[in-house]
């Protein structure tokens, strides 16, 4: 071998990489001390760039195509070398292919429940997981931020090193965006639309990336609230609570269940219905004074219940079955409507009337 042949055999003149897998981000041309020589060609193919570090610093980087490594397309590195007047001689430096191709399907998951604000549930632990999918936009912050100096970074790293990542920007955008419980539950689609114009700002910032597609697949609370979002549905599926317990009572009447639980449910109901009524006609108010029967009518016949139109705070305690101080603390609260004279309450029939309507 001449002398030429081997000192040719020491530049680089062509520099290129073949990516024959789906796996890699980031990959390192190996010169294996080698030089490129001047007038090297550099051949960056579609979905990849090509970066040039020079003694640790970033310098040009080169989009798909063939590329003359000369003075003129390389003025960064020129400028970091301090080559005054171009350089003729082989020169030394880091090449760093990066896919820019989208990466799809790839898994993201909370290993721990996150805590946010609920405005109908308060503070809430949630876990959640679901897939992304990404590509590389700024090749310099990736290759700092994420793959570092890894001479051949693939997919499986990135998910050990993104994971945690991309679950905290989630968390920060869940709790700017104040997305309630049920919404998360039930909207999963529109949720991830939602948070990607949140997310994409702080993962091409920070790592140089950008998310096409965010997807959250599951969310789940803790069992507690899960029954509260149920009890909260069977409230709603019921709609007017009033049309609900007549409906039992006409059901519970037409099978003949007086012991089922429709039966049950009718009875009470009802039960309740005419406790009211005889409550707002005051008949378990046993200080009303009692009717005398009308002249001529026949001995033994009921006598008309009188109403008495004012009572007092004990005679309405006494009839509501509650203390005195309780009538006292409803009337000074407004609900139930008093007069004050001098410093004793009086309240008149319509007012407890209208108290116990409500």
């Amino acid at each position: 071998m001449g002398l030429m042949d081997y000192l040719k055999g020491q530049f680089l003149e062509i520099i290129q990489w073949t990516d024959d897998s789906r796996d890699t981000l980031s990959w390192r041309f190996p010169d294996e001390d080698k030089e490129i020589k001047r007038g090297a060609q550099l051949i960056v193919r579609e979905s990849q760039v090509a970066q040039f570090v020079y003694l640790g610093q970033f310098g040009d980087t080169f989009e798909p195509g063939k590329h003359s490594l000369t003075t003129d397309n390389i003025p960064i590195l020129s400028t970091l070398k301090g080559w005054k007047y171009g350089f003729e001689s082989p020169f030394k430096a880091d090449i760093y292919y990066v896919t820019t191709r989208l990466f799809t399907g790839n898994k993201w998951g909370t290993s721990n429940p996150i805590m946010m604000r609920d405005q109908d549930f308060g503070i809430v632990r949630v876990r959640a997981f679901g897939t992304f999918d990404f590509k590389i936009v700024d090749p310099k912050v990736f290759l700092k931020e994420v793959a570092g100096s890894d001479h051949h970074f693939r997919l499986d790293e990135f998910a050990d090193t993104m994971r945690s990542r991309i679950v905290s920007v989630f968390t920060d955008a869940l709790a700017s965006a104040k997305v309630p419980v049920l919404d998360l539950a039930t909207r999963y689609s529109e949720l991830g639309d939602a948070l990607l114009p949140i997310i994409n700002p702080a993962t091409v910032s920070k790592y140089g990336i950008e998310i096409t597609t965010f997807l959250l697949e599951n969310a789940s609370v803790p069992p507690e609230v899960e029954a509260a979002i149920d009890k909260r549905s069977s409230m709603s599926a019921i709609g007017n609570l009033n049309d609900y317990v007549k409906f039992q009572m006409a059901e519970g009447m037409a099978k003949g269940e007086g012991g089922g639980p429709a039966g049950a449910a009718a009875e009470i109901a009802m039960g309740f219905g005419m406790a009211n009524q005889m409550f707002a006609q005051g008949v378990f108010n046993p200080n009303q004074p009692q009717a005398t029967p009308a002249a001529g009518a026949p001995a033994g016949a009921p006598a008309a219940a009188p109403v008495a139109d004012i009572l007092t705070p004990a005679q309405v305690a006494q009839t509501l079955g509650v203390t005195e101080g309780d009538v006292l603390a409803s009337i000074e609260a407004g609900d139930l409507k008093g007069k004050k004279i001098g410093t004793q309450y009086r309240i008149t029939k319509a007012a407890l009337d209208e108290f116990l309507s409500h």
